[in-house]
């Protein structure tokens, strides 16, 4: 398909309407001049508007992240490598759709991919009607009617930072990525070499085989111990063949079995790629550090651990992250100003950006 040619892919929203991918103008309007040079191929994600903060804001390591920039409100940057080579991908929002602009060998696959990224496949159907068990997830749910989670399809850049993220703190794993990144990772393609583009500098991750080459002194001077290199070393070997079976596998439960075959990755670190990768809305995070009594805090009033949480979220089976994510942003919002729904008025060590980091 040649990358000037206009585009159409089938996809479904959350109301059943039918949504669209198609080619914009030559011009985006609202957005500045600095994001106008020529891109390889274009796109608009219909009906899609308001999700970008949220989808990419959870896929984003820490405020200075080279492969995830936010520009302004609604309007990302994301260096990623596609399935047809690095890419550069330009995502913001005008009126009710979000557009899509990418540079690179793996342009054309970005922007056909986008419609999974901002998450036009998740299916909600039937989620309305749970929300009535709990006051506070109905609350969560009307706020934020419209949240949708996200899915990369990039099995390589969801198990790298969640082997990398195993046991320790956020600001810790984030700071190792980085380091590891610039290292090893490639310029993005397009705008992002040239200075003064709101994209400078960004950086493709590094390939499964440049991973799985990192000598164990390079991870030792990023911070990542010996246990967690060679759980991502030993992943990025096999992943042509695991990704190969997981693509084939009939549904998230047997994806996430099979991500747990791997030494070293157990149920949390499955249940990170299974959100980031796949976008499975069941996939919440079991053993999070902070995760099971924030979501058991906003259910029963009252921190639980990881088998009360568990318990808990069995009503909601199918929709578990779905809750996690509604869930726990209420619940550090009524941690900064004060008691609400009989929370407590303070808790202690989380912020609504790092709710979900495993400590």
């Amino acid at each position: 398909m040649s990358t000037t040619a206009a585009r159409r892919l089938a996809a479904s929203d959350l109301a059943g309407e039918p949504l669209a991918m198609r080619a914009p103008g030559a011009s985006a309007p609202g957005v500045g001049s600095a994001s106008q040079s020529a891109c390889d191929a274009h796109g608009v994600v219909v009906g899609a508007a308001g999700r970008l903060d949220t989808i990419l804001g959870h896929l984003a390591k820490g405020p200075v992240d080279p492969t995830h920039r936010r520009v302004g409100r609604q309007h990302w940057f994301r260096a990623t490598r596609a399935a047809g080579g690095p890419a550069l991908v330009e995502l913001f929002d005008v009126e009710r759709d979000t557009w899509v602009r990418s540079w690179g060998p793996g342009a054309v696959s970005a922007v056909q991919q986008a419609p999974r990224l901002l998450g036009c496949d998740d299916d909600p159907t039937g989620f309305g009607a749970l929300t009535d068990r709990c006051e506070l997830v109905r609350r969560a749910h009307h706020e934020h009617p419209n949240l949708r989670i996200g899915a990369t399809d990039n099995l390589a850049e969801a198990l790298a930072p969640a082997a990398i993220e195993q046991k320790v703190t956020g600001p810790e794993a984030f700071g190792g990525l980085r380091r590891l990144w610039r290292r090893y990772g490639e310029a993005a393609p397009g705008p992002a070499s040239s200075e003064g583009h709101r994209a400078h500098g960004m950086l493709v991750p590094p390939a499964p085989q440049t991973w799985a080459q990192i000598p164990s002194f390079e991870f030792t001077r990023a911070g990542v111990d010996a246990r967690r290199a060679a759980v991502l070393v030993r992943a990025m070997t096999r992943l042509p063949s695991l990704d190969r079976a997981l693509r084939a596998a009939p549904d998230n439960a047997e994806r996430a079995r099979l991500l747990q075959t791997l030494p070293g990755i157990g149920p949390w670190t499955a249940a990170k790629v299974m959100q980031w990768a796949y976008g499975d809305a069941d996939a919440w995070s079991t053993g999070d550090y902070h995760a099971p009594g924030l979501i058991s805090l906003a259910l029963c009033g009252r921190r639980l651990d990881n088998d009360g949480a568990e318990e808990l979220l069995r009503p909601y089976a199918g929709h578990r992250f779905r809750v996690e994510l509604l869930v726990v942003g209420m619940v550090a919002k009524g941690s900064r100003r004060g008691p609400r729904m009989s929370l407590p008025g303070h808790v202690p060590g989380v912020a609504p950006r790092a709710a979900l980091a495993r400590g």
